[in-house]
């Protein structure tokens, strides 16, 4: 019981010494507020208001059809009709991202069973919109010519169709996966930076020495870290899912919420372990925060939050399996984005408590050793 009153006590202290500092107070406001909102706002991953032009040299039926397909906000807007001699002029102007030239007797050859080409130029200075977007005319062309031919007298239509469902995020909704993601990463971001600043902070006070002569462990000042920070995370990370995500951006949450948090909690053990570790080895924020680029973000980048894991090499995901933030990841898509209970997700997050049990162990022999050198 003394035990835990110490490191009750103990955390009390790290949450007045954090609120005290506005730098990062700022910091973890900014990181679940308006760094979420912006990066779900952000439309660099999907078409959006792309300029298309059509020069319509069949002039036919299927050729307007086909113009009709484009008619499609807000991902083009409403397409023009141009000449062949103005097509290098207004790609050289960046008036148009996307001009399709439909060649003449483009419907008679269709109906006769050949296969003529329209030709798309792209301009691709705008290089997401240009790839995404071209991908997007193919399938609307494609779909807007078997429509007509199913419609034909000529063509019979066919008897089998292909019917694409979209599970969890109908429309595609970049937002929907940016947002929650941008909280996941900030949360070992943050957890890293606030844990090992209290541990820097104790040093250039001089008040690591006035706590290592005092009747406390060296476990006692880690784990009060631990909770006072992980708190501080937790408590935001609820704020945001609540404000940001669900009230600001309307983006609706499947999961349960408390379940998602438990998560977060279990995560921090490690994070917060990983904070403390690099702590050890600077010995000024400068130096912490050059550490946490090269261990969190090769960890945020490569743990699935934006890259599906499935698509790294295989050596490269065999590594990633000995990475909690991989698990964390893995459970927070399935519990808001699938709905999962913790029948689901259990095993990751026993996964994740051992592995950060583990690696907290080691943070605290670290730990003991450079307090036993500064005593």
């Amino acid at each position: 019981m003394r035990s835990l009153a110490n490191i009750f006590w103990l955390g009390t202290k790290e949450l007045r010494s954090f609120f005290q500092d506005y730098v990062l107070v700022g910091l973890v406001i900014w990181a679940f507020s308006l760094a979420v909102y912006a990066q779900a706002q952000s439309r660099s991953q999907e078409l959006y208001n792309a300029a298309i032009a059509i020069i319509d040299e069949d002039d036919s039926q299927l050729s307007h059809f086909i113009r009709e397909g484009f008619i499609l906000p807000p991902y083009f807007k409403r397409p023009q009709t141009i000449a062949l001699s103005d097509v290098n002029r207004l790609m050289d102007n960046g008036r148009y991202t996307f001009i399709l030239d439909i060649p003449l007797h483009f419907e008679r050859d269709i109906l006769a069973g050949r296969q003529p080409s329209i030709q798309v130029n792209v301009d691709a200075t705008v290089m997401v919109q240009a790839g995404i977007g071209a991908g997007y005319i193919q399938q609307i062309l494609m779909n807007q010519i078997n429509d007509f031919l199913s419609h034909s007298e000529i063509s019979p239509p066919s008897s089998v169709s292909l019917d694409v469902r979209v599970a969890f995020n109908p429309n595609v909704t970049t937002s929907w996966f940016t947002s929650v993601m941008g909280i996941i990463n900030n949360v070992t971001m943050l957890a890293i930076i606030l844990s090992g600043a209290a541990v820097i902070r104790e040093r250039e006070h001089g008040t690591m020495e006035h706590l290592l002569v005092m009747p406390v462990t060296p476990f006692e000042i880690a784990m009060s870290k631990v909770w006072a920070n992980g708190l501080v995370i937790t408590l935001a990370v609820g704020l945001s899912l609540a404000v940001i995500v669900r009230g600001l951006l309307g983006i609706p949450v499947a999961g349960s919420v408390p379940l998602f948090l438990g998560g977060v909690v279990i995560y921090l053990f490690f994070a917060t372990a990983v904070g403390i570790f690099l702590a050890t080895i600077a010995r000024t924020m400068p130096q912490l925060g050059l550490l946490y680029l090269l261990v969190a973000i090769p960890m945020n980048i490569l743990s699935g939050s934006m890259t599906p894991l499935e698509s790294m090499p295989w050596l490269l995901q065999m590594i990633m399996r000995f990475s909690p933030s991989t698990y964390f990841v893995s459970y927070a898509q399935a519990i808001l984005y699938r709905g999962a209970g913790l029948e689901v997700v259990w095993q990751e997050f026993l996964a994740v408590a051992l592995m950060g049990g583990l690696f907290f162990s080691l943070a605290l022999l670290r730990f003991r050793r450079v307090s036993a050198l500064s005593t």
